[in-house]
C-alpha cells in the first residue's frame, strides 16, 4: 500500500510538496541607481564612513599596543 492510500485511509490530508527556495534576482542597474542617488543627496556619508573605519583601526592599534604594554598608561 502506498503512502497516499495510507494517508487517505487514516483521514489525513495529502502530504505538502516542498517549496523550492531560490535566491531573488538582483537588478544591478536599479541598485546602482539607488546608491548613486543616495550619495548625491548625502555627500558627507563616504567621509563619515571612512573616518569611522580609520578611527576604529586606530583604536585597535592603540589597544593592541596598550595590551602588549608598549604604551605606559
Amino acid at each position: 500500500m502506498g503512502e497516499a492510500k495510507r494517508r487517505k485511509k487514516l483521514g489525513l490530508p495529502p502530504r505538502a510538496k516542498p517549496v523550492e527556495l531560490r535566491l531573488p534576482e538582483l537588478d544591478k542597474q536599479n541598485i546602482q541607481r539607488k546608491v548613486r542617488s543616495f550619495l548625491y543627496k548625502n555627500p558627507i556619508v563616504p567621509f563619515v564612513f571612512y573616518g569611522l573605519v580609520i578611527g576604529a583601526f586606530g583604536w585597535g592599534i592603540y589597544n593592541l599596543m596598550k595590551g602588549y604594554q608598549l604604551i605606559k598608561s
